[in-house]
């Protein structure tokens, strides 16, 4: 950066090392979010969380419902700072004096609020918050009192861009969807603002995060976890169908029970021969974030990928163990060309439309930078292995894939 930095380097670190400074962050209820304040708590960082409210709950008790989540000590949660705001709205919405007081008392800014759909029918709702949201807090970094600023984008912000993503700003302009759009765009905005303010900007671009990868708990049950939901509700619904319906249904599809009592399902999946898809855990995401924001202190742009996507093929054998399925199978996009797509097959591939670029990915994410840090600190992503499947689909099974989250032991 060109400009004079507002903070110089050993103060940083000095004002890191005692913690002595208040860190301001959005997106606290979400998945990464919501991980990100209370590991930051826990390494004794002063935390102020910015939370909207809804007709069923004010910001604090919306906040405090994860926390226990967490079952975040009492003496922890009594540091954390809600402010009840939106991103969206002028001055983040937020009251006057609370507005002023946090303009002269923020020094750095987490920013993890986003919204992540893949639906174009809700690209008004995407840009209101990855681009407006962002354009709002930005301002508030202008106009406070802020050094850092850190921003939560993601690796697909490479778009459709083959073969090797490297760590810095992208410049692309075909993308899969307006997600992928608009988190781009944020990044050159945020770049811009932070380079013209003296703001040291880090861009944390994670690939597709899971659940925790010893315990399998989770906050959300989308990308990875939807594919295998949709085939474990397919096989649970053909099998009542011949279990209580007289089985015409199941006929119709192809679908069948095996002597061994597991379920069979004529299901072709396409794959890439070299694609795969990139998946980290939302453990190794926290640990691979607080060491960059205290190792990176000149900032910079950082993939948080597993350096080996995981093959479809895995995933399929490891759906088909757990649950007891047989005629799954990965395919090429030739094989479709002499037998033509099943009704099943097109079903299947009707609900998992918005996720094939991501269960086909041949793109390489480069993490050099990040590499680096982590290995000094002895971060390693674990592989995703049948254990670890295992662990998040029973405790997605066990929530009921996020419907009975907040419920005792879970």
């Amino acid at each position: 950066m060109e400009n004079i930095l507002r903070i110089s380097k050993p103060k940083l670190k000095k004002r890191r090392r005692e913690k002595s400074g208040q860190i301001f962050l959005t997106g606290g209820t979400g998945f990464l979010g919501c991980h990100l304040a209370v590991e930051l708590l826990r390494k004794g960082y002063k935390v102020c969380v910015l939370v909207r409210s809804n007709k069923h709950a004010s910001a604090e008790v919306r906040l405090k419902k994860l926390l226990d989540w967490f079952d975040l000590p009492d003496r922890l949660y009594r540091k954390i700072r809600i402010i009840e705001g939106d991103i969206s709205r002028t001055n983040l919405g937020i009251e006057p004096g609370v507005w002023a007081d946090l303009l002269k008392n923020t020094d750095e800014i987490v920013h993890c609020a986003s919204n992540t759909s893949f639906s174009e029918m809700k690209k008004a709702e995407v840009e209101a918050i990855n681009i407006k949201g962002l354009a709002n807090i930005l301002s508030f970094s202008r106009a406070s009192q802020a050094y850092c600023f850190h921003h939560v984008s993601t690796a697909y912000v490479a778009g459709k861009s083959p073969g090797l993503c490297p760590e810095k700003l992208v410049v692309n302009d075909t993308f899969n969807n307006t997600y992928e759009k608009t988190k781009c765009q944020g990044e050159h905005m945020a770049w811009e603002i932070c380079k013209a303010e003296g703001l040291r900007l880090t861009i944390y671009r994670p690939s597709i995060v899971y659940g925790h990868s010893r315990t399998g708990r989770s906050l959300i049950f989308n990308a990875l976890y939807y594919p295998v939901r949709m085939a474990l509700y397919l096989r649970n619904l053909y099998e009542n169908d011949i279990l209580e319906m007289g089985g015409k249904k199941a006929e119709t599809m192809g679908v069948q029970i095996e002597t061994d009592g597991s379920i069979h399902l004529p299901l072709r999946i396409e794959v890439h021969k070299q694609g795969g898809i990139n998946l980290i855990p939302v453990d190794y995401f926290i640990d691979a974030f607080i060491a960059l924001m205290e190792e990176a202190l000149d900032g910079g742009i950082f993939h948080i990928v597993n350096q080996k996507s995981k093959k479809i093929e895995d995933i399929i054998e490891y759906s088909s163990r757990l649950f007891r399925m047989t005629g799954i199978r990965a395919c090429q996009a030739e094989d479709f060309n002499s037998v033509s797509k099943n009704a099943l097959e097109l079903l299947f591939d009707h609900y998992l439309v918005t996720y094939n670029p991501y269960m086909r990915d041949t793109r390489i994410f480069e993490m050099a930078k990040c590499g680096a840090i982590l290995r000094k600190r002895g971060i390693t992503c674990p592989d995703f292995d049948y254990d670890i499947f295992v662990r998040c689909m029973n405790f997605a099974m066990k929530v009921n894939w996020g419907s009975r989250l907040f419920t005792s032991g879970s």
